[in-house]
């Protein structure tokens, strides 16, 4: 998936705001995302950094008010509910609308998919936009909080909330005891079986506490988020299940232990069901930390 980065914004807002500070983003060569491209921007709009952001994604949205970039934001999507008093509209990035968008006059639109083709038809009317896809791994998010600091004219503060947050990430890892081999878990996102692998972003945070996916062994055609079924998850027997679903049903895990077959798991007899934050389990923003930490608090002990 390409990004539509707006370079001139980057260079002259961050030329501006920081005084020739060093660049703070990761290292572009990275294989995990795509080139950048440009958004045209005129040289009037890229003399300061943009002051009506507009967001579809909520995990973009919780990046641009850790960077402090809040005030600057004018409309943000109807699921984009954190952090508290964000001024939330019905505007959806699932079925973006150019002509809702216009209205509110932006001067950058954040999103995190090019559905319908929003982003052409942003540029169409002259809207500038930012398009940068699901984290594939922590290193993402933290290039992209980079890019976000930059773009909006706060690298140094977003700079520092990617320090915090490999320095919250680092104590976390060395919580985590040795073990001879990794533990393996279940991560259900919905009732029919929909899990996820150790290579998506979910995959790639509970990595750090030692755990590993059973859903790895589903077919490769599955790809990072394959349906598994009862009689999969009952053989592999996994040592923790973690619970959040992506449409709100989140079960107990009494209701879990009462699907047939189930109350014999090793997680459910140890009582290693673990009742995530859907939110924060669904985000690759800042947030992300609070994930490992729950995750990290609930397996410590295991072995």
């Amino acid at each position: 998936m390409s990004r539509r980065l707006l370079a001139t914004l980057l260079v002259v807002a961050a030329t501006a705001v920081a005084c020739g500070a060093e660049d703070d983003a990761a290292d572009p060569s990275s294989a995990t995302t795509s080139p950048a491209t440009t958004t045209p921007v005129s040289a009037e709009s890229a003399a300061t950094a943009p002051q009506r952001i507009v967001s579809l994604s909520p995990s973009l949205t919780e990046m641009l008010y850790a960077v402090g970039a809040g005030e600057q934001v004018v409309a943000v999507d109807k699921y984009s509910d954190f952090p508290a008093g964000t001024p939330m509209t019905e505007l959806s990035g699932f079925k973006p609308n150019v002509e809702a968008l216009a209205e509110l006059a932006p001067d950058l639109v954040v999103l995190a998919s090019d559905r319908d083709g929003i982003v052409d038809a942003l540029e169409t009317v002259g809207i500038p936009s930012l398009l940068l896809p699901t984290a594939p791994t922590l290193e993402d998010t933290y290039e992209q909080l980079s890019e976000v600091g930059a773009v909006t004219g706060h690298p140094d503060e977003a700079a520092a909330v990617v320090a915090t947050m490999r320095d919250r990430i680092d104590a976390l890892v060395a919580e985590v005891p040795e073990r001879e081999a990794p533990l393996t878990y279940y991560y259900e996102l919905a009732d029919d079986g929909h899990s996820v692998t150790s290579a998506t972003f979910i995959g790639n945070v509970l990595s750090l506490a030692g755990l590993v996916s059973i859903a790895d062994d589903a077919p490769e055609a599955a790809g990072g988020y394959p349906q598994l079924s009862a009689e999969a998850v009952l053989a592999a027997d996994p040592a923790f299940v973690f619970l959040a679903h992506n449409d709100g049903t989140t079960p107990t895990p009494a209701e879990l232990a009462a699907r047939p077959g189930w109350g014999e798991l090793r997680a459910i007899r140890d009582g290693h069901v673990v009742v995530l934050d859907t939110d924060v389990a669904s985000r690759w923003g800042p947030r992300v930390v609070d994930l490992l930490a729950a995750v990290v608090a609930a397996t410590s002990t295991a072995t």
